[in-house]
Formats: C-alpha cells, structure tokens, sequence
C-alpha cells in the first residue's frame, strides 16, 4: 500500500473519532434532559393524585351534605353508602349497617321495581324514574329518581349512584287539583245552564248534557269534544224565531270578545234563553271561549202570568157583571160579591156560611160540586159549566173558573171561583144547532140534487156528443173543411160542458164533513203518488224543498188542493226548463206551505179574481175556472189562508196554511 492511501485512511479514522465523541456528547445532554423531565413528572403525578383525592373528599361531603337523599347501591339493592337526607328519608338510624333496597318496597311489586331499575345498565343513566316506598316509620313516601352509574379504577361498573326526591306532598297536591278539576267539571257538566267550551280555533274543549238537550243534538255530550265547532251557529239557527239575526249576531261576539251577560234570545218553540260569552286569555292571550245558555222562560211566563192575574183579577173585581164566590174547604161561602147576589136571587146575608149545593140543588150542580171537592187535592184551576136554579126558580146557564187559594204555608185554604150568566148564549147555541141541523139537511139535499142535475145533464151532453161525432164521420165525404171545423167546435164545446159540470160537482162536493175523516196522511208520499199520476212534461221537474209532515184529516181533499196548484204551474209555464218547488214551514199552531213556479206570473190586479169559481185568466178546454176555488175551500175546511206572490215572466208562489 503506498503512502498517499495510507494517509487517506488516517484521516478518515480521525474524522470518524471526532463524530463518535461528539455524539457521545450530544447522548449526554440528552439523557440528563430526559432524567430530569422525568422527576418533573413524578413530582406532577402525585400533585395530580393528592388533588383528585382531595376533590373526591370534597365531592363526597357535597352529596354528604345536599337536601336530597343521596346513596351508591349495588346491582342486588345492597345501599353501600348515603347521606343524612337518605337515613331521614328512610325513617332509619344511624347506626343500622345493612339496608337494601328492597326492605323498603312493597313485596308485591318488588322484583317488577327492581327489573325497571336495572335498565339502567342498559340506558347508563335513570331520570325521573318513580317509585313508592314505605318508610321505616310506616309512611308510604313518593319518590322521584335521577341515577347514574359508579365506575371503579379499572374502568369496570360496580353500583349506582342516584339522588331521590320526596315528591309526597306534591302528588297529594297534584291529586287534590285533579280532584277539584274534576268535581268542577262535574258540576259544569250537570249544569242546570247550557254550557259550551271552545279553544281558539273554535274547537269543542267542553260540552254538557242541558246544552244537548236544549239545542236538540242528538250525539251525547262526549262525543262533540275536539269536534271543529265553527259552523255550530248556522246548523242550529233554524231553532231560533230569527234564524239569519241569530247567526249575526253570534258572529258579532265572536269577533269582537267582549263580556255579553243576559242577553236574551228567543227560540222558535217559544223558549226564551239568556246568552252569556266569556272569552277567556291567558298571560293576554286569546284561548278560547265560554258560552253558558240559561232557560229563562218559566221565570219570564211566571212574572207575566203574575201580571195578567193582577190585570185578571183586577178586572174581574171592576166588572160587575161577574159573580165572585170565595168558598173553603168544605165548600162553605166565605164571600160573596154583588153581582153574584143579582144573578142568584139571594141576599149576601143568606149566601155566607151557607153551602152552594144546598142553594142550588140541581142534581147536575150536584154532580159538579163534588167533582171539585177531589180537584182541591190536585191543585188545578178548571173552568165548567152548570145549570142552576135562582131564588126564584128561574133555570140559569153559568160558566164557572175555579182557582185553589192558598195560605202563606202553601197549603190550599179553599177556592174562588167566578161566575159569568151565560144562560142568553147557550140559547143561542141551541138555535144555532137547530140551524146547523137545518143547514146541514139543506146541504145534503142540494148535494144529491147537483149528483141528480149532474148525471141529467151529462146524458144530454154524451147523447149530442155521440150524434155529432155519427153525423161527421157517415158525412166525412160530403162536409167541406168548414163544415167539419164547425162539428170540432162543437165536440170542444161539449168537451168543456163536460168538465165544466164535474169542476161542479167536485166544488159541491167539498163540505165541512172534514172531521168524518180523520186518518193520518204523510204529505210526501202524498206528493209522490200524484207525481205518478199527473201527466207532468219532461221539461217540468216538481221538488220538495224539505220534509213535509204528516197531518190528520181528509187524504182525498189534501190530493185535490195539490192536484189543482200543481197542475196550474203545470199548465200556466211557459218555460224551456220549468220548475215547481214545494215547501213548508213549521209555526206554532199551524203549517205554512208553499208551491212555487217559474212560469208566465199573474198580475197584481188578478189576484182576487181567480180564486172565484167560474174565473180563469187564460180560456182553455181543460180548464173550467174552478180549481183555485176548491183549493181555497179546502183550506178553509182546515181553518187556514191561501194567498199568492207573483210576477210576470218570473214566476207564482200559492202560500196556503194548514192548523195543527
């Protein structure tokens, strides 16, 4: 090897001792470092340690020390430490070592108690987790429970921690509102008030029995609860005398939710109601509102009937022409006014303390006496007639009104009774049946004459009928156009003679012998067998607007009046599309119905004529001027009114009314 490679390699030794050495150095350094920062952490480590010991301690004494009760229990129930709120909470001492869960529940339910409890394991936590215990003092506790689970060092789950609230009071308080909730809500809901509970959004939160009844509903009241009730107004306005003034005014409340109080509206069944609205905030926010509906009708008729006895008797007292008796018990004549005095013959000295029965001893005002000694005890006021004998021997007709007297004590003390001579009326009334008889007699005698006039004419009529219609067609040939115009004309007219003399018969035959038929006669299939019967176009509808009631009477006279109005409309329309509506409307004593139409209209100045017989507007064959003469007769058979509305072009509307 020559030098110079020689050299080459002592240099490179020389290098590579000097690298060596100073990373030797640099080791040097760095292990003292790592030394160092490693008692730094040692020093920090236990710091660490002393601190979490401490804040532990502190934690403990926190739970040690809060009002709650606070413990750790195993997963058997085992309590493996409390606090002082717990050992108060349980009824416990101080110095008992083992307490377990379970000591404290009801045996019944223990293990259903416990599985709920141990879901924590699952879930990692329990909130508001109630249960009932009993504590060692025997009082049965509520409690609410927040629990959480307990972690040892080695990270494993070993117990549970939790915080239990005494809620007893609270739900004895919670319990005495829902109580008193509910007692108020019964008291509401058996109301002698209609009373009725909406939300904001006109929601059904509350509705009792007396608003079903007086409204008519007919679901019970639970079943309109959460029902939207905001159409309730306009379903049941036809309840009221003024149904469109009644939704008005309903909606006026309810816009502006003010306070209404006493506000009285009156029913179509003649109820009189008193309205009160309360709208009813919360924290100022509208909520909802609170109609109550009191029947005040009786108490309204009360102070009315009040007055009109005060009137009654007032007057009574001032006509003279009216007898007064005040009798008692035993029907012995307390008082007397003078006017009876005049009518009976006796003096006011012979009549009191005596006995009406024995002053008057007609077996007929016998009979009646005794009938009104057993009315006392039923307590009604009667009206009746007796027949009497004066002083003087004279026979009298006397309408007798009774009422019961009373004492403070509300016990009957006797009776008043006034007297009205109505012997010159019954006289008239016996003339009046003789009349009636005679009237009647006469009735039916010109009754069989028009039948007999009826089939004599008629003979004639088809005698002429059949000669004619012989003539044309034997002479069909011979007869020029004219000629055979002429024998239509004539066969026209005898057509309408025909009719003309049935229309009559019909009219004759209508008498007030209503009451002899008396059957019960449903009004809409009524209306439905004359649809099948008349001949009604196809451009005609006939409509029945609502239900039409059934009334007792003659069925075969409730056909005709229907016949002839329907048939009119059918007759007089002049429409491409024509319509007849029928329709009634339930008052108090009496139907009102109506047949309208849309055809040609009748003017004003027509109106009376055409219920005339013999007057018809527009001269046709098939009509003889007769029909709205039997239908107004009719009408007056069932003490009723017929009238009309119409104009030309738009159409007639019949009103008639039927009594109840």
């Amino acid at each position: 090897m020559d030098k110079e490679k020689v050299n080459i390699l002592e240099r490179a030794l020389l290098r590579e001792r000097k690298a060596r050495k100073q990373a030797e150095k640099i080791l040097e350094v760095k292990s003292l470092e790592l030394f160092n920062t490693t008692i730094q952490l040692e020093k920090a480590n236990t710091k660490l340690e002393h601190l979490l010991v401490e804040k532990t301690s502190q934690l403990k004494g926190v739970f040690k020390n809060i009002n709650d009760a606070y413990c750790i229990i195993d997963f058997s129930g085992k309590i493996l430490e409390m606090n002082d709120s717990t050992i108060q909470l349980l009824g416990c001492n101080n110095d008992e070592e083992e307490l377990n869960l379970k000591d404290f529940l009801f045996q019944s339910n223990i293990n259903e108690v416990l599985s709920d409890f141990l879901l924590i394991k699952e879930k990692g936590e329990l909130k508001d987790f109630k249960i009932q215990i009993i504590s060692r003092d025997n009082i049965i506790k509520d409690l609410n429970i927040n629990a959480s689970l307990v972690i040892n060092d080695e990270g494993d789950v070993f117990a549970i921690q939790g915080i239990a609230r005494d809620i007893t009071i609270e739900n004895v308080d919670k319990n005495k509102l829902l109580e008193s909730e509910n007692r108020l809500k019964n008291l509401i809901l058996n109301l002698n008030n209609a009373i009725f509970l909406e939300d904001e959004n006109r929601v059904a939160l509350l509705v009792n029995k007396k608003l079903c009844d007086l409204f008519y509903m007919p679901e019970s009241p639970e079943q309109y609860i959460g029902q939207d009730m905001s159409n309730g107004a306009e379903q049941s306005k036809l309840l009221f005398e003024n149904p469109n003034e009644f939704v008005i005014r309903y909606e006026e409340i309810i816009e502006k939710r003010e306070v209404v109080l006493g506000e009285e509206i009156r029913m179509a069944d003649g109820k009189i109601l008193e309205r009160n609205y309360i709208p009813v905030y919360k924290n100022g926010v509208f909520k909802g509102q609170l109609w109550s509906f009191n029947d005040v009708t009786l108490e309204r008729n009360f102070y009315r009937n009040i007055e009109a006895q005060k009137q009654k008797y007032g007057d009574i007292i001032a006509n003279m022409n009216l007898g007064l008796l005040e009798v008692n018990n035993e029907g012995e004549i307390l008082l007397v006014n003078q006017s009876f005095s005049a009518m009976s013959g006796y003096s006011e000295k012979e009549l009191i303390g005596e006995k009406a029965i024995k002053l008057f001893p007609l077996n007929v005002l016998e009979k009646r006496v005794k009938q009104e000694q057993l009315m006392k005890v039923n307590e009604e006021s009667k009206s009746f007639e007796i027949t009497a004998k004066t002083k003087k021997g004279e026979k009298r007709f006397w309408l007798v009104s009774r009422a019961s007297n009373y004492n403070v004590n509300g016990k009957i003390t006797g009776a008043v009774e006034i007297y009205l001579d109505i012997t010159d009326l019954k006289n008239l009334e016996i003339q009046k049946g003789n009349l009636l008889n005679k009237l009647e007699k006469s009735n039916s005698e010109l009754q069989e004459y028009a039948h007999i006039v009826s089939h004599d004419l008629k003979s004639p009529l088809r005698s002429i009928s059949a000669l004619t219609n012989w003539i044309k067609t034997d002479n069909k040939e011979k007869f020029d156009d004219f000629s055979l115009q002429n024998f239509d004309d004539i066969e026209n007219t005898l057509e309408v003679m025909d009719n003309l003399i049935s229309s009559i018969l019909e009219y004759s035959s209508i008498t007030s012998g209503n009451e002899e038929v008396n059957e019960e006669v449903d009004f809409n299939f009524l209306i439905k067998e004359l649809k099948t019967v008349l001949y009604i176009p196809e451009n005609i509808s006939v409509n029945i607007l609502n239900t039409l009631p059934v009334i007792k009477g003659d069925k075969v006279k409730f056909q005709q009046l229907f016949q002839n109005l329907i048939s009119n409309a059918i007759k007089f329309n002049n429409k491409e599309k024509g319509i007849i509506n029928i329709k009634v409307n339930e008052r108090s004593s009496f139907y009102e119905f109506s047949v309208s139409d849309n055809g040609m209209g009748i003017e004003k100045k027509h109106f009376d004529k055409i219920f005339k017989i013999f007057q018809s507007l527009k001269k046709a064959k098939n009509s003889s001027g007769i029909g709205l003469s039997i239908v107004k007769k009719i009408v007056s058979l069932y003490k009723g009114e017929i009238w009309l509305e119409s104009e030309i072009n738009k159409g007639t509307t019949f009103y008639f009314t039927i009594k109840k």
